[in-house]
This record gives structure tokens, C-alpha cells and sequence, in this order.
């Protein structure tokens, strides 16, 4: 029996040994693979015509790597500049599935901003090179092979900014970059603001803190760096700023007046009350009388002016070609302003709410930045 145990005893250290050796060798991570060998798509040299503005992409495609032990692969696509080296790429881009696919889905917005990267302007035409990488673990390998792709960049900024902010000592907020006006944002690059500026120079920015990227107005083009300049009396312009196609356009504002439909014409003009509000202030409102009732519709015409001085006419409305007289539970969307195109005498009018008819009230209209363009009407 001693024996017995005494065998036991001495087979312990060995068994153990015999497991921690077996568990340290399950646990080592290998990270052999063999490199990307051959690059699929696009071919080599491909010419592409960049249009950022839309939902255009294109696929690069590899043959998949290889790990020694069978396991995932990861992969990231490298781009640089023509001449590179990919020592110090432009950027480095995970591939679809988190980089798991042997594949990358790059939108032309994306390769437009890589573009600017490497230096090509905007509607010029140059070529980007690109390869990737595969990793397991700590072992990154380039693949074997690189090839270019020419890329022709459409006539805009390579990174369009999320917010443009207006500043200056021109505008209503003065050189304070925080107290910076941010610009209203209508569609996906294209920014505008109705404000006044007076003499002196102002200028956009990305940010409002910090160092940002600024732009400026140079006749009717849209430009990164330098300033504007506002010469001689204040006026109050519709500014607007297109970073898609490099296009900045000044209208001037010299007039909003409340249009009344059953009279045909305008029966009181607004004053500019500065952050991007026009307002009248008791005047008394009558509706017209008519053989079926009292109507009472209403929208607002705006005068403006070209960057040549040109004259026009603009109107906004109800989103309606008709509407009911508002009431208490009126939506407050009822209020908002709305670009008129076919205007006609009575169609797309707002109504006022009975308790107007022939009280003094106060009009206002907000073309603010910061919510939806609407008006409001006040009995006093």
C-alpha cells in the first residue's frame, strides 16, 4: 500500500507537468499568414469621375489571405499618393464586416476627401495608389502587390463641413468666434442665413472654438480661407452658401410685406428687427368683406435683389393650397413658411384666426437659423 502511494506521489509532478505543458502550448496565439497575393478590383489604373454629392461608391476587392492555423483574417485597404510608399499613407480603411471581408465598399464622398488629401484640386484630375493589409494579431502584412486609380474631383470642397458659422466684424455678432452665427443647414452641403451686415469684413467658419477651417465669398464663388468685405450702408441679405459646387450666392433683402389675397396687394411692410426677424406692430387688420362671408387669407411677398442689383420677387405661404381659420389647437406648423412657386391670388394662403378681424396686431417673421422658417401673428 505504501508503494501504491509512494508511485502516485511521484507521478503527480509529472502529469502536472506533462498539462501546464500541453495548456501553454494550446494557449500560445499564432499569428502566421501568408500576404494578400493578388489585388481583384478595380483594375489597375481605373479612371473614376468623382460625384460626391450622391450615393456612388466603389468596391476593392482582394484575394483573401491566408493564416496558418485557419483562423480570421483582417484586412484594411492603405491608400497614398502616387509616388508613395505607403510609409506615411493618406489613410487606412477597415474593410466591410469590420474588416473581416476581403472587400471595401468607399463611397466618392470619401474618396473625393482622400483626393484633397493627396493634393489633387478640385476639377483636376490625378491618381491615388492603393494595396492592403492583412493581420493576425500583432503580424501585419502588405499585400503583394499595389495598384493606382485615377480619379477626376468635381468642382467642390473635398470635406464638406457638418456647421458653418457666420462672424465678423460685418455681421450682427460682431469678431466673437463663440458668439458666431450658426447658418441654417437645407440640404446636405448647402448652408444659408438671412442676416444684415454692415462695413467691414466677415467670413465662415466649421467651427465656432478653436482654430477652425474659414471661407469666404470671392464674386460667386465659394473659397476656403481669407474674408469678405461689406462696403458702404447696412443691408440685410439671404446668404447662402453651396459647398457641393463651389457656388456662394448674395441676395439682398429690400423688402417683406404682408400680401392680403382679397385686396390683391400688400397692406403693411415689415421692418428688419435684426437676428433674422422682420416685424410690423399694431396695425389694425380688417378682413374683406364678400358676398359669401369675411375672407381673410394672407401670405407674404418678398422683394430682393441680385448680386447685379437685378430686382425680383419672391413668396412664401402655407404648405396648403387651403387651409381653415387656426384656432387654439392649430399645429404650430400651420405658421411655417413655405418657398411659394406658382403664386397665384389665393392659392397656398394662410388664414388669420377669427379673433383678428379688425384688431390691432403685431406680425412678425423668423427666417432664424435655428428652427423652421415661420411667423407669428399677435392681438394686442
Amino acid at each position: 500500500m505504501k508503494t501504491y502511494f509512494a508511485n502516485i506521489l511521484f507521478a503527480l509532478p509529472v502529469i502536472s507537468g506533462l498539462l501546464f505543458a500541453g495548456c501553454k502550448k494550446d494557449n500560445e496565439l499564432n499569428t502566421n499568414l501568408k500576404a494578400v497575393s493578388r489585388l481583384t478590383a478595380p483594375v489597375d489604373d481605373k479612371y473614376i469621375k468623382l460625384q460626391p454629392a450622391t450615393s456612388a461608391s466603389v468596391s476593392f476587392e482582394w484575394d483573401q489571405a491566408r493564416a496558418e492555423d485557419g483562423s480570421l483574417v483582417l484586412y484594411e485597404v492603405v491608400f497614398d499618393k502616387a509616388d508613395g510608399d505607403f510609409s506615411n499613407p493618406l489613410a487606412t480603411i477597415a474593410s466591410d464586416g469590420g474588416g473581416v471581408q476581403n472587400k471595401l465598399t468607399l463611397s466618392h464622398k470619401d474618396l473625393n476627401s482622400i483626393a484633397g488629401k493627396a493634393g489633387i484640386a478640385a476639377l483636376a484630375t490625378g491618381k491615388l495608389k492603393w494595396t492592403v493589409n492583412a493581420s493576425k494579431g500583432y503580424n501585419i502584412l502588405r499585400a503583394e502587390e499595389s495598384r493606382t486609380i485615377e480619379v477626376e474631383r468635381p468642382n467642390g470642397f473635398a470635406e464638406i463641413p457638418v456647421d458653418v458659422y457666420l462672424t465678423g466684424e460685418a455681421t450682427e455678432s460682431g469678431t466673437d468666434l463663440s458668439k458666431a452665427i450658426k447658418m441654417k443647414s437645407t440640404t446636405a452641403g448647402v448652408f444659408e442665413i438671412y442676416t444684415s451686415l454692415k462695413a467691414g469684413t466677415y467670413r465662415f467658419t466649421d467651427r465656432n472654438a478653436g482654430t477652425p477651417t474659414a471661407y469666404s465669398i470671392d464674386g460667386s464663388v465659394l473659397k476656403e480661407g481669407g474674408e469678405s468685405t461689406q462696403s458702404g450702408s447696412t443691408k440685410v441679405y439671404r446668404l447662402r452658401l453651396d459647398f457641393n459646387n463651389v457656388v456662394a450666392t448674395v441676395t439682398e433683402i429690400t423688402n417683406i410685406g404682408l400680401w392680403f389675397a382679397p385686396e390683391n396687394k400688400v397692406i403693411y411692410n415689415l421692418a428688419y428687427a435684426g437676428n433674422s426677424t422682420w416685424q410690423f406692430q399694431n396695425q389694425v387688420i380688417s378682413f374683406h368683406q364678400e358676398s359669401w362671408g369675411r375672407d381673410e387669407r394672407y401670405k407674404f411677398r418678398v422683394d430682393v435683389a441680385g448680386a447685379d442689383g437685378t430686382p425680383g420677387t419672391e413668396w412664401f405661404g402655407s404648405s396648403n393650397a387651403d387651409n381653415n381659420r387656426p384656432t387654439a389647437t392649430t399645429p404650430l406648423s400651420f405658421w411655417e413658411l413655405k418657398p411659394v412657386i406658382n403664386n397665384d391670388q389665393y392659392n397656398y394662403c394662410y388664414k388669420f384666426s377669427a379673433d383678428v378681424d379688425n384688431k390691432a396686431c403685431d406680425v412678425k417673421v423668423y427666417f432664424s437659423p435655428d428652427k423652421n422658417y415661420t411667423h407669428e401673428v399677435i392681438v394686442r
